[in-house]
Formats: structure tokens, C-alpha cells, sequence
């Protein structure tokens, strides 16, 4: 949405309508073009943050996929560990219960 600048009448008086509205329209396409290579760059800018974020996910995805066969693994492990624990636990006590 383009800002139409606007001058004082004292400014049109002096210089008279045709030159004063010359040098407003002057004002409203320098404003025009900033705004449009200011949205085209951050356009750019944006994408390319939306390229790493994409990126960025993707790492985590595959890193938290490598946490969890990892937790998972330990988990075998651990009931393995616990299992063995329980046997000898076991195994004391019928042994002792012989005696």
C-alpha cells in the first residue's frame, strides 16, 4: 500500500501544482520501488531461512530415530541384565533353602 506523500500548500504555491505534483509522483515510485526490493530481498532472506529450518528438522527427525533404537537397545539390555539378576537371586535362595 503505497504512502502518497503530500506536500504543504505553501510548498504548491511557491512552486507552483505541476512541478509539486511531479515531485510527489517522483516520491511515490522511489517509495514504490524500495518496497518492492525490500519485500523481493526479504523473500529471499525468508526462503532461505525456511530452507534450514527444513534442513534443521530433518537432523532432529533422523537423530531422534537414533535416540530411540539406542533407548531401545539399552532397554534389551537392561531387561536382559535384570532377568540374569533375578535367576541368581533365585537360585541363592532355593540353594540356601536346601542347606
Amino acid at each position: 500500500m503505497p504512502v502518497t506523500a503530500k506536500l504543504s500548500r505553501r510548498f504548491y504555491e511557491r512552486f507552483g501544482d505541476d512541478l509539486t505534483n511531479e515531485l510527489v509522483e517522483w516520491f511515490n515510485q522511489v517509495d514504490a520501488t524500495y518496497r518492492a526490493d525490500f519485500r523481493d530481498l526479504f523473500q529471499a532472506h525468508f526462503d532461505r531461512l525456511d530452507a534450514k529450518f527444513e534442513l534443521l528438522e530433518a537432523k532432529m527427525e533422523q537423530r531422534a530415530s537414533q535416540i530411540e533404537a539406542k533407548m531401545e537397545q539399552m532397554k534389551a539390555e537392561l531387561l536382559r541384565w535384570n532377568f540374569l539378576f533375578w535367576i541368581g537371586t533365585l537360585g541363592t535362595v532355593v540353594a540356601l533353602l536346601k542347606l
